[in-house]
C-alpha cells in the first residue's frame, strides 16, 4: 500500500465515523427544533421514561444494535429513523469524500455538511411540513464554497441555477395562489429551490427538479391508492427535492453527459 493509498484509507474511515456522529447529532436536531427544545440540554433522554441515556447507549448504530431498538429502562421501541440517519449520513460522506476528496477537500467537506442539512430538512418536513432557514442558508453557503473551490461546476451555472430556481418556483408559488385561491407549495421549497440551484448549478437543478417530480408523482399516486387517501390531501415536496438533489449532486454529471451522448449520435 502506497502513503497515498494509506492516506486516503484514513481519510475515508475518519468520513465514516464522523458521519456516524454527526448522524446521531441530527437525530437531535430533527427531533428537538420542530418542538421547540433546546438542542443542547437536556441530554439524550428516552421521550418516554425520561431514562437519560449513558455513553455506551449512545453509539451511533451499535446500541441501537444491541439494545434491540428499545429503551434500556422502560422497554419501549425507538424508532429506526435514528439509525437510518446515521447509516444514511454516514454513507453521504463517504460518497463526498470519495467523489470531490481528490479535486478538492474542502468541497468535499461542503457537500458533505450539505449532505447533513439536507437529510434535515427531508425528515422535518417530511413530518412537519417545515423547510427552516437554517439548513436552506447552509445549503446556500456550501454552493458558495462550491464557486471557489470546485472546478465540475462554473460560478456562472451556480448564480443562473440559483436565480433561476427561485424565479420559477416563485412562479409557481404565486401561480398556484391564483389558481387555486391557496398555496400550492411552502415558501420554504422556493427559498430551498434558489439555494439548491446554487449547490448544483442551473444544469443539475433541473435534472434534479425533474427527478423530484417524477419521484413525487408516482410516490403520491401509489400512496392515495393504497391508503384511499382524499384528492385534497397535502404532501410535503421538500422531501422529493431533497432526493432529487442527491441524485443530481452526486450522479447529475454522469446522467446528463450520457444523455447528451444520446442526443449527439
Amino acid at each position: 500500500m502506497t502513503a497515498q493509498e494509506f492516506t486516503m484509507l484514513c481519510v475515508y474511515i475518519l468520513a465514516g465515523i464522523l458521519g456516524l456522529c454527526v448522524g446521531s447529532f441530527l437525530n437531535v436536531v430533527i427531533y428537538r427544533l420542530p418542538n421547540g427544545m433546546n438542542l443542547n440540554r437536556p441530554g439524550s433522554h428516552c421521550t418516554k421514561c425520561d431514562y437519560t441515556l449513558k455513553w455506551y447507549d449512545n453509539v451511533p448504530v451499535l446500541s441501537y444494535l444491541l439494545l434491540g431498538g428499545k429503551c434500556r429502562k422502560c422497554k419501549t421501541r425507538i424508532s429506526p429513523r435514528y439509525m437510518i440517519v446515521e447509516i444514511v449520513n454516514a454513507v453521504l460522506w463517504l460518497l463526498s469524500t470519495k467523489m470531490f476528496w481528490e479535486s478538492s477537500p474542502v468541497y468535499a467537506c461542503a457537500v458533505a455538511a450539505a449532505c447533513s442539512a439536507l437529510i434535515c430538512i427531508f425528515f422535518i418536513d417530511l413530518e412537519h411540513m417545515l423547510i427552516y432557514n437554517r439548513f436552506t442558508i447552509l445549503v446556500a453557503l456550501c454552493g458558495v464554497v462550491g464557486m471557489f473551490t470546485d472546478s465540475g461546476t462554473s460560478w456562472q451555472d451556480r448564480l443562473i441555477g440559483a436565480v433561476a430556481g427561485g424565479v420559477v418556483f416563485l412562479g409557481l408559488y404565486y401561480g398556484a395562489i391564483a389558481a387555486l385561491k391557496q398555496e400550492g407549495m411552502g415558501f420554504g421549497d422556493v427559498k430551498y429551490a434558489a439555494a439548491a440551484g446554487l449547490l448544483l448549478g442551473w444544469q443539475k437543478l433541473l435534472f434534479a427538479v425533474l427527478a423530484a417530480s417524477v419521484t413525487g408523482a408516482v410516490i403520491i399516486v401509489a400512496a392515495n391508492r393504497l391508503t384511499k387517501a382524499e384528492k385534497r390531501k397535502e404532501y410535503p415536496f421538500g422531501p422529493f427535492l431533497v432526493a432529487g438533489t442527491l441524485i443530481a449532486l452526486f450522479l447529475g454529471d454522469r446522467v446528463i453527459s450520457w444523455y447528451l451522448g444520446l442526443l449527439l449520435r
